[in-house]
């Protein structure tokens, strides 16, 4: 069985309206972990924490995981929409 690592690629790459690209594990981590405690405590977020932490476990829940991720994202207004 495939384990996840920090290189390993998400589902699909995501891009911030800032700029930034979400493409790996170790990305999406390193956001998790800059998010404040209000952030953490909203249920969007918890879902995230939640489906990656699975995913950590069993790597077939990556895809939900990253889908949860850019959920959220679009829900607090930080993913680029703009097809660019």
């Amino acid at each position: 069985m495939q384990e996840l690592e920090k290189r390993s690629p998400l589902a699909f790459p995501i891009v911030m309206k800032d700029g930034r690209m979400l493409e790996t594990v170790g990305d999406a981590a390193d956001y998790l972990s800059r998010l404040s405690l209000d952030q953490r405590e909203r249920s969007h977020w918890k879902t995230v924490i939640m489906m990656f932490n699975n995913a950590m476990r069993e790597p077939r829940y990556l895809k939900i995981a990253t889908m949860n991720l850019r959920s959220a994202l679009v829900y607090d207004r930080l993913v680029d929409d703009t097809g660019h």
